[in-house]
């Protein structure tokens, strides 16, 4: 042991709390264990509060949140929604218009950025052969992916946390049904079998020989409907983690102290187990989210998702993959709002996973140990 080691044993207590940003240990506190310092700090916080600072401590999670929040606004602003109209100038993004330097975007960038100053232009994201601004398409396409990943994922959250719940904390017969049940639906591929009720919702119509309006109804709902297919087929995942979180937890004493204190099953659910689970099944729901995007996009990529005159990133990538040589901005522009929308969620998801568990913690860098051991050299300095 060095002699700095024996003169402070909770040196590397100090390093870590200085780096993360806390404040230092209090030299009374050496010698009562470590992490005395980090136990004053987080004393009389709620696990909500805790978690809340774990979280904004994590730069990617803020950064997918500010992403997310970035092309939510941006994409409900501009073509608005529920019968609101936005700011956009065209808000029929199907009408067509005359074609402006070949269809190229007029959006420009700043000088600074080598560009010949900023500018948005009438088609800041182009036009396609037919005169059709792409920012509209994109902007109502965001829209649609943006649904159908929240749809997908409070389907997801539902069904997975119920079966999951019901399976874990009854054990038996129920359990075996129930786990037997998700194993069946894990063994089932999910871009076939999405591909198959995409395609059974589009000719669904045409098979009951319904009138044009009811045909024109039903081809409007395909990505809700198509939302809520796909979340029936995500849930598995999410059932069997949250089987093995109730699996432990209804064997804890708070459970044991409920059921002696008369709480019926749905209380004890509800009101103690379920609160314990809630990282679990929030962290997974996030990185479901981020997955059901990518499957929208790539069955609606193969034809068997989203129809018209309903419009998608994924089938804005499939309309237009021919146009790549010609025209790439029409292949561009659909293709970086699914990677920020997804990596997005996926931050989010890494950050809620770090907040929820207290055993994840940040490795400081070699940068930060340097100059926390040089804070607390000069504060021994100044105590001597």
């Amino acid at each position: 042991m060095s002699d700095h080691e024996s003169a402070n044993p909770n040196a590397d207590a100090e390093l870590h709390t200085m780096a993360e940003g806390l404040p230092p240990l209090d030299p009374d506190d050496h010698g009562r264990g470590e992490g005395v310092g980090q136990l004053k700090e987080v004393e009389g916080l709620s696990q909500g509060q805790l978690v809340w600072r774990r979280f904004i401590r994590h730069r990617g999670a803020l950064v997918g949140v500010l992403i997310l929040l970035s092309v939510t606004i941006l994409s409900i602003s501009a073509m608005g929604v529920f019968g609101i109209p936005g700011w956009w100038q065209y808000q029929n993004y199907a009408s067509t218009h005359d074609v402006l330097n070949g269809g190229a975007p007029t959006l420009t960038l700043p000088q600074w950025l080598g560009g010949p100053g900023f500018a948005i232009g009438d088609h800041p994201f182009g036009q396609d052969e037919i005169g059709r601004d792409n920012f509209a398409l994109v902007m109502k396409g965001t829209q649609t992916s943006l649904m159908v990943m929240m749809v997908m994922g409070l389907v997801t959250l539902v069904v997975g946390t119920t079966v999951g719940a019901i399976a874990g904390y009854y054990r038996g017969k129920v359990d075996t049904f129930l786990m037997r049940t998700t194993d069946l639906v894990i063994t089932l591929p999910v871009l076939v079998l999405g591909a198959v009720m995409g395609k059974l919702v589009t000719t669904l119509p045409d098979k009951l020989d319904a009138s044009d309006a009811m045909k024109a109804e039903i081809r409007a709902l395909v990505p809700l409907m198509l939302a809520l297919l796909l979340g029936l087929i995500l849930w598995p995942g999410l059932a069997r983690l949250v089987r093995s979180e109730f699996l432990t937890l209804r064997e804890r004493e708070f459970v044991d102290s409920a059921r002696v204190a008369g709480a019926t099953d749905w209380r004890i659910i509800t009101k103690h187990v379920l609160p314990n689970a809630v990282g679990v099944i929030i962290v997974n729901t996030t990185l479901v989210m981020s997955q059901a995007v990518v499957l929208e996009a790539a069955l609606s990529f193969l034809g068997f998702g989203v129809i018209d005159p309903n419009v998608s990133l994924g089938k804005l990538i499939s309309d237009y993959q021919g146009a790549f040589a010609t025209r790439p901005w029409l292949f561009w522009w659909p293709g970086l709002f699914i990677i920020l929308i997804a990596l997005s969620a996926n931050f989010i998801g890494d950050g809620l996973r770090d907040a929820f568990d207290p055993r994840t913690k940040r490795i400081p860098s070699r940068r930060e140990m340097d100059r926390a051991l040089a804070k607390t050299a000069a504060a021994q300095g100044a105590e001597q």
